[in-house]
């Protein structure tokens, strides 16, 4: 008798074993959303950078695909990364700008009453918050039994716009700032009032809030978004870092700034911690990671956010790509992306054909994991995962919103769209007698946006044109106004075209 209640025991030990282990096989997948802030297209090694290192950037890229044609969905921050939590463009969001670090609420995007002669627009003023009724990334994986936390840069608003009341359950530093002050990527820290120590980086920290949630949170399906303050302004970093990279400066390459490849090493100390952490928690093999930037790297403000004597040396380069950040050309927009899924997406794969935008990250996360999108809403974004596995796909469409005159990049109110291998641009107000000036580009042929075929090929530039108008009067966006009290005799501050003195 005993010996066969020893071996029902031993049966049931068995099954107990089986229906676990199976249980385990199903668990939905971890999701790790790491976000750079204003890393560019070219700012890592393994898309061409020959200053800038970043092995563990590289080694994550050789851990799953490469996609080479990633976009934004804006060339500035909280504009971006609204998107990224909605699927819905900056056109929908009213989120058009960097400014929801502002303490006034704005909800809703408006168009300037009023502007300097100088100006022949009247531009659009940007919304400084979130709202709280969409159905955000943290809603819906929180919802889908997902623990959500929020690690670094929010920049879409002060509580009660914040990541607790977006789907998220931790949000560290919970602070409604767009990040470092002048020295803050030091202690004591602006953004982290009471934490820390002498001596303390604030990368550093938020890579062991990051390490910390991930071993305290494995037995549950998590998403975990870590977006960086690195590598945004103000421009500063660890000492030894800029000593290295001083000595290893080319000036004859267009990125050579020591301080800014300092805080790019800095980001890839944090990717790699985040990794080792998974490979040491058994996590490796369930998570899917996604890397990419807000929006395209700096090629401004060398003179004013980085310190002596490392004044004057351009922030980044973007080249082959035209511009920067606050630009409609590619370098604002076009940003590094990988994609890692054990089991579902090869190794060491690139694809550069597929377009993807910022836009389709959320819907692409939902399909990942097993989520249905929620009844009655209706994304801009498209789940992009056969791109990300190296299948046939085609995406319609893409649009950048960016109705703003910003100064530091010459940039005036536009919206753009690319469509396969077509650009057009559409400048707001901007030909002399106040129509909207069209540019094309092919940017298959014409990677550096430097030819304009508008006036050769009309016929395309009219096909792309009602593109931008059936996509503007879909999302309701808000639009510039002819400025009623331009006055051409006054020089405006301005141009259209523009040389960069780091191209």
């Amino acid at each position: 008798m005993d010996k066969i209640k020893t071996i029902l025991i031993c049966l049931l030990i068995m099954y107990c074993a089986t229906v676990y282990a199976k249980s385990e096989g199903k668990r939905k997948p971890n999701v790790i959303f790491i976000l750079a802030d204003d890393l560019g297209w070219r700012d890592v090694t393994y898309m061409g950078s020959k200053y800038y290192q970043t092995p563990n950037i590289d080694a994550l890229a050789k851990k799953g695909v490469i996609l080479t044609n990633a976009y934004a969905a804006s060339p500035l921050c909280s504009a971006s990364r609204a998107s990224i939590l909605t699927g819905l463009y900056p056109a929908k969001t009213g989120i058009l700008s960097a400014g929801c670090h502002v303490k006034d609420v704005g909800l809703y995007a408006s168009v300037e009453e009023s502007i300097s002669p100088k100006f022949k627009a009247l531009p659009v003023v940007s919304a400084t918050r979130l709202k709280l009724d969409y159905y955000t990334l943290g809603k819906a994986f929180r919802d889908a039994g997902y623990f959500t936390a929020h690690i670094g840069k929010w920049h879409l608003g002060w509580p009660p716009y914040d990541a607790l009341h977006q789907g998220f359950e931790i949000d560290i530093p919970h602070t409604g700032e767009s990040g470092p002050t002048p020295n803050g990527w030091f202690y004591p820290f602006p953004v982290w009032p009471g934490h820390g120590k002498p001596g303390d980086n604030l990368e550093d920290d938020m890579a062991e809030e990051a390490v910390k949630f991930i071993k305290s949170h494995k037995d549950k399906p998590f998403l975990l978004d870590y977006w960086a303050f690195s590598v945004h302004a103000p421009w500063n970093a660890k000492q030894n870092l800029i000593d290295k990279y001083a000595k290893l400066a080319n000036p004859n390459d267009p990125q050579h700034n020591p301080v800014y490849a300092a805080m790019i090493e800095t980001l890839d100390d944090a990717v790699g911690r985040i990794m080792k952490t998974l490979k040491e928690e058994g996590l490796e093999d369930n998570t899917i990671i996604i890397f990419t930037s807000d929006n395209g790297g700096v090629t401004w403000g060398e003179d004013t956010y980085i310190p002596d004597p490392y004044k004057g040396i351009p922030i980044t380069s973007n080249a082959p790509l035209r511009g920067g950040k606050a630009t409609t050309y590619n370098g604002g927009v076009r940003v590094p992306f990988i994609a890692v899924w054990p089991g579902h997406i090869k190794p060491g794969s690139v694809n550069d054909k597929s377009i993807i935008d910022g836009v389709d990250i959320y819907p692409t996360l939902m399909a990942m994991c097993g989520i249905q999108p929620k009844e009655g809403i209706d994304y801009d974004g498209v789940n992009a995962l056969p791109a990300l596995e190296n299948k046939p796909f085609k995406h319609g469409p893409i649009f950048i919103h960016f109705p703003l005159y910003i100064a530091k990049t010459h940039q005036v109110p536009a919206t753009a769209v690319i469509d396969g291998d077509w650009k057009l641009i559409r400048y707001y107000f901007d030909n002399d007698n106040q129509t909207d000036k069209l540019v094309l580009y092919n940017l298959k042929d014409d990677i550096g946006e430097k030819n304009n075929l508008a006036s050769a090929m009309p016929e395309k530039v009219e096909q792309l044109n009602k593109l931008i108008t059936g996509f503007l009067d879909r999302s309701g966006a808000v639009l510039p106004r002819s400025n009623p009290e331009y006055q051409s005799s006054i020089k405006t501050p301005v141009k259209f075209e523009i040389e960069k003195k780091n191209k």
